[in-house]
């Protein structure tokens, strides 16, 4: 999601090809053979297969509303390395067992904490703007809320971010289903 939302912004062109992970085809384990998603395959013939990749790649071609902020390194990177584990394990509760999902939800609030502390100053993560980190951020907070719904509303700001980008333009084009083999413009 955030690779094609960078893509969409830096209006790359592109096609857009859903995949079904049980049943990879073969040009995907051509271009890519661990076989995930997202992979882009550049004119030069490098293969991007990391979103965050893709993401500066796009943003190095095209970046009018200037997303490249110097604070969003640090951000993206304890999201990914820290917020996502405890998503996956809070997601998938059943497959770790260890602890109810309630205590999985209470394990991702001091992140959520840290980033409600940093909307109370801001409508972004990082200032009065959109940048990469939220951009980058975005997924990931969406699906935690996706999980039951209840556990952003004690965190205002960030339901609020949530909802701005999740109703924004960028969002609702790149949510809209092409048609097989469309590019995506």
């Amino acid at each position: 999601m955030r690779a094609r939302m960078a893509l969409h912004y830096a209006q790359i062109p592109h096609t857009q090809t859903e995949v079904d992970l049980k049943n990879k085809p073969a040009a995907l384990l051509a271009l890519s053979p661990k076989g995930t998603v997202p992979v882009l395959h550049l004119p030069n013939g490098e293969v991007l297969e990391q979103s965050l990749d893709i993401m500066h790649y796009a943003l190095s071609q095209n970046d009018p509303d200037h997303w490249r902020h110097e604070d969003t390194v640090s951000l993206i990177h304890a999201n990914d390395t820290l917020f996502k584990p405890l998503l996956d394990r809070y997601k998938y509760h059943a497959r770790h067992p260890e602890l109810i999902a309630a205590e999985h939800c209470q394990n991702g609030e001091a992140w959520l904490a840290r980033l409600e502390a940093a909307l109370q100053h801001s409508t972004f993560l990082l200032a009065n703007r959109i940048t990469i980190a939220d951009i980058a951020l975005f997924p990931f907070l969406r699906q935690w809320h996706g999980v039951d719904g209840k556990s952003l509303p004690h965190f205002p700001h960030l339901l609020a971010w949530l909802n701005h980008i999740q109703h924004s333009a960028l969002f609702l084009a790149i949510m809209a289903r092409p048609s097989q083999n469309q590019e995506q413009q």
